[in-house]
């Protein structure tokens, strides 16, 4: 398959640029792929859709203020790190710009000299490692000098920073938000486990992989970057045994999906424990444990709208967004929702 099979046309006006003031009520596109049909609906009628004993798998990462803009302790010259992943206490893998200017050995300052780094070598994806120097604890540091790293098509600035975080998040660590999860409120999940409806946790840490290109124009060339994950043991368990019961395992957003499909084995049992995840979900992949996604409208061309036509067909899917397109529905993270059944 080429990257061009996933492209269509949308109109710049329908990418979102704010959320909505209520998280819920965003708009709700529901699939049935047994019928080929949709619905139109509001987000909180989710519950509708959702049965007693399904477990709803939700990714408890947290954003972190990832974006850092500095000058080079040597000469001043500017320079942006973008905190990827963590590798110990004080080094991680970074994005830098221009990386020029980040040769091994050199160091960079940040927010008046409270933070500092040092360029420790440089990734395989052209990235780079850094040892951060500071006094303290890092992530206090952190919230003091780093901004919330939001997508490249958003513009408008954002007016509080929770709202790019979902109402559930409590592991630091990403630099995007799995934003499927930013649709739920309090209410809204209370409601679901009076219900029946079981909710487990994993976690996923997002890095700016997801945003990067498809460059190769035959999709099996494209390398995924890695991403960290851990699922507990409670979390594995819950899982199994609502499958066990004849439950449905629904995904909230991709990096949910992508998580359990990374730990389960090819009987669809969820394996406990941490590690990096680079799994490339393309049409032909057959699921071994997801049975349902709630997710966002996805960029042309991306490795987003790559899995969700695994779940669908690919023409399917592009018939779906034509539709969602006819009706101006809003994209992308702050846009609107999918439930694909």
């Amino acid at each position: 398959m080429k990257v061009s099979d996933f492209d269509y046309e949308l109109p710049e006006r329908l990418i979102a640029q704010t959320p909505l003031e209520k998280r819920d009520e965003s708009r709700l596109l529901v699939v049935h792929r047994k019928t080929k049909s949709i619905e139109h609906r509001v987000f909180k009628d989710i519950i509708e859709y959702l049965n007693p004993g399904d477990c709803l798998v939700i990714n408890d990462t947290k954003v972190i203020p990832a974006r850092l803009l500095g000058k080079r302790k040597d000469t001043g010259g500017k320079m942006e790190f973008v905190l990827l992943s963590r590798e110990n206490d004080d080094t991680w893998r970074v994005l830098v710009k221009p990386g020029k200017r980040a040769q091994i050995g050199t160091r960079f300052v940040f927010g008046d000299g409270i933070l500092e780094a040092e360029v420790t070598g440089i990734t395989e994806e052209g990235g780079r490692t850094v040892r951060f120097f500071f006094e303290g604890v890092f992530q206090e540091v952190l919230d003091k000098v780093g901004i919330m790293p939001l997508p490249p098509y958003i513009h408008e600035e954002l007016k509080d920073k929770n709202r790019y975080q979902t109402v559930y998040a409590r592991h630091d660590g990403s630099a995007a938000a799995p934003t499927a999860g930013l649709h739920f409120s309090p209410a809204l999940l209370n409601r679901l486990e009076e219900k029946g409806v079981c909710i487990s946790r994993v976690t996923l840490h997002v890095g700016l992989g997801t945003f990067r290109p498809v460059k190769a124009e035959d999709i099996s060339q494209h390398v995924m970057h890695r991403e960290s994950y851990e699922v507990t043991e409670a979390a594995a368990a819950e899982i199994n045994e609502a499958r066990r019961r004849g439950g449905r395992i629904v995904a909230v957003g991709t990096t949910s999906l992508r998580t359990l499909e990374s730990v389960a084995d090819d009987k669809g049992i969820v394996h406990p424990g941490r590690g990096e995840t680079d799994l490339f979900i393309v049409p032909g992949y057959r699921f071994k444990v997801v049975d349902a996604l709630i997710t966002n409208f996805h960029l042309p061309k991306s490795t987003l709208l790559m899995l969700v036509s695994a779940m669908t067909g690919r023409e399917e899917i592009l018939r779906i967004y034509q539709e969602a397109i006819a009706r101006e529905y809003r994209f992308f993270s702050f846009g609107d929702a999918m439930f694909i059944e």
